[in-house]
Formats: structure tokens, sequence, C-alpha cells
């Protein structure tokens, strides 16, 4: 029964900063499941307001210029453009990626962004994002017939 009390305890004391041991069971998923269903409602809400923009169907006799990926691949249509030999810098950084929560096991301060020790693989991550923006912007907006540069404007 003293158990019982115990764990009742810590359970009321741990959701209000407290520093106890905190069960996620009713309080981290109620916030993730807020959470769901606010980004749920808001995108149903955004859909009613921008219209998704659908082309012709496919005509193989005509293709059109630019052929462009769904934006979220237009980096990587970018970085081939450039050489299909690039496309293993996508590889590469992706198996880095993959790997990157078992390099340095050993120290648990490599979960800390610029935590010492993680520096390099902090700067890497943020300069990999900003790459992978920046060429997704150029692919969407600059690039127009045969794939040559344009000016938006």
């Amino acid at each position: 029964m003293a158990e019982r009390m115990e764990v009742k305890n810590d359970l009321r004391r741990g959701p209000r900063g407290s520093g106890e041991y905190v069960r996620s069971s009713p309080h981290f998923f109620r916030l993730v499941k807020r959470a769901f269903w606010g980004g749920l409602v808001a995108l149903a809400l955004l859909s009613l307001v921008v219209p998704a923009p659908l082309l012709d169907p496919a005509n193989p006799g005509a293709p059109p210029n630019p052929a462009k990926s769904a934006w979220f691949l237009l980096w990587t249509q970018e970085v081939v453009s450039h050489g299909n030999g690039f496309a293993w810098i996508i590889v590469g950084l992706s198996l880095w990626f993959l790997a990157l929560p078992w390099l340095g096991m050993h120290r648990p301060e490599r979960a800390v962004w610029f935590g010492e020790g993680n520096r390099a693989a902090a700067w890497t991550t943020i300069a990999v994002f900003a790459a992978i923006l920046s060429m997704t912007v150029l692919a969407m907006f600059f690039r127009g017939e045969n794939w040559s540069l344009v000016s938006p404007f």
C-alpha cells in the first residue's frame, strides 16, 4: 500500500516540473494526440483555401519542359543534373546520417548540439541542410526550359 502511495505522489509532482520521473503514458501522449489533431485540422482547412494545381494528363508524345520532380526531391534532381556521379555524394551522406547515432556511443555528450566532441557533426548537418534548401529553391524557381537558369522575376 505504501508503494502505491509513493508512485501516486511521484505522478502528482512530476508534470509540474519538479524534476521527478514522469510516466509518459497519459501526459506526453496527450500532447502528441492534441498536436496530431491540431495539425490535421490545420491541414484540412489549408486544403480548402489553397488549390492543388493539377496538370493535364500525361502525354508521352509531348512531355513538359522542364519535367520537375516533387518539391521534396527537387534537390536530388538538381544534383543529378550536374552529372550522374554526384548521386554517390547523396548516397554517402545518407549512409553517414544513418550511422551518426552509433558514431561515438561511448560518449553521451554526443547527443547535445554543438557539445564537445560533436561540433563537426553538427556543422556538417547544418551545412547539408542549407545546401539541400538552397538547391530546392534553385530547382523550383530558377530552372526553366531544358533545365537552364532563368530569372523568376
